[in-house]
């Protein structure tokens, strides 16, 4: 398929042209075996079989690949909080699905988000935590629509739930290595599938209202 004019205005969508989501692809590989200062535009150009120019032409700078990046990534969990998934407690289950079969596709990803954020590793710290920060603000609004739907005891921090939530989903993935060896078995998809339902029915427990309705 032909390179895009570079004059041409950028009105692709990653999943829908080829090159855009080859470069996030590779981008997304070489980011999670290598820090970012060691990372070039020209090794990530070669594993997308793309012109190094491509790259400026999506992405502005490597920076800004590294910063769509992380967002392609992040953005079936945060899309989440638009829809319907999450308009009753029993949802939490299903997003925890979604998390742990996302963070299954990159399994080191956690641990990059984890070195950006807490050890200043790397570019995008500011961008991640905009990110989170519109997922709490749409998680909020959740919360507070669950509350008035009567689906959650009224009394809930949504703070306090997001905090255990993002340690129920986070954690197995980030010491998903220790874990395994100490189980003696994968955490395949089976696995994870009944970790989800275990750890949504927790939830849903957790935060179910103490209203009695007629």
């Amino acid at each position: 398929m032909q390179e895009p004019d570079l004059h041409e205005p950028d009105v692709h969508k990653p999943d829908d042209d080829p090159v855009q989501s080859r470069l996030l692809k590779a981008a997304l590989d070489c980011f999670l075996a290598d820090d970012y200062a060691r990372v070039t535009t020209r090794l990530i150009a070669e594993r997308a079989n793309a012109n190094v120019s491509m790259i400026r032409y999506y992405f502005g700078s490597k920076e800004g690949l590294y910063e769509e990046m992380i967002r392609h990534t992040l953005s079936p969990m945060l899309d989440v909080l638009d829809g319907q998934l999450l308009n009753s407690a029993s949802g939490f289950a299903d997003f925890l699905r979604l998390y742990y079969e996302t963070m299954s596709k990159h399994p080191e990803f956690p641990r990059l988000i984890l070195k950006v954020l807490a050890l200043n590793q790397g570019p995008g710290r500011r961008f991640i935590q905009q990110l989170l920060e519109r997922g709490r603000t749409r998680s909020a609004r959740k919360v507070d629509a669950l509350k008035t739907q009567g689906e959650i005891d009224p009394g809930v921090d949504a703070d306090i739930l997001r905090m255990a939530f993002v340690s129920l989903a986070m954690t197995p993935m980030l010491l998903r290595n220790v874990f395994e060896e100490q189980m003696e078995r994968p955490m395949d998809a089976a696995f994870l599938d009944r970790l989800a339902a275990f750890n949504g029915h927790l939830f849903s427990a957790g935060l179910a209202s103490t209203t009695t309705t007629s």
